[in-house]
């Protein structure tokens, strides 16, 4: 076999312990979310965000439990009246959370995000959490629309 073949037969090649362990893990997290699902549809239990709680201001990921169970039901726009901050920023997540795991499951290197966006994203997550707790910005509290 050429040189050439050879070397695409090892690009190919995923770590099959990887794979494994991200199935259970996997498996593990389906079981949790639907546990949680039953939960919340049965008794309405709802995971408290301890930083309201504690101080009446509202964190970057408050209404987050909600916006995911609304993407659930496919109800976009009330998902976003939640949370629109990480609504937003859902997309990404998923695309380099996929990425990553991708890379990892190849024992390739994954990429690694510039310092420069994670130092973007740390002040937009900042600047959300202050706007949101401004009365001016009333429409970025998470909101429930009828």
């Amino acid at each position: 076999m050429s040189e050439r073949g050879q070397g695409m037969k090892t690009i190919l090649k995923f770590n099959q312990k990887k794979l494994f362990l991200s199935i259970s893990i996997l498996i593990l997290g389906l079981f949790a979310f639907l546990l949680f699902l039953f939960l919340n549809q049965t008794y309405s239990f709802y995971i408290p965000c301890f930083f309201h709680k504690i101080t009446g201001f509202y964190c970057p990921g408050c209404g987050i439990t909600r916006m995911l169970l609304s993407l659930l039901h496919l109800d976009f726009y009330q998902a976003f009246r939640w949370n629109p901050f990480l609504f937003l920023l859902t997309p990404l997540f998923i695309v380099y959370g996929g990425a990553y795991f991708l890379y990892c499951l190849y024992d390739r290197e994954a990429p690694k995000l510039p310092n420069t966006i994670w130092n973007i994203l740390l002040i937009a997550t900042i600047v959300f959490m202050i706007l949101r707790n401004i009365p001016f910005f009333d429409y970025l509290k998470p909101t429930f629309i009828k």
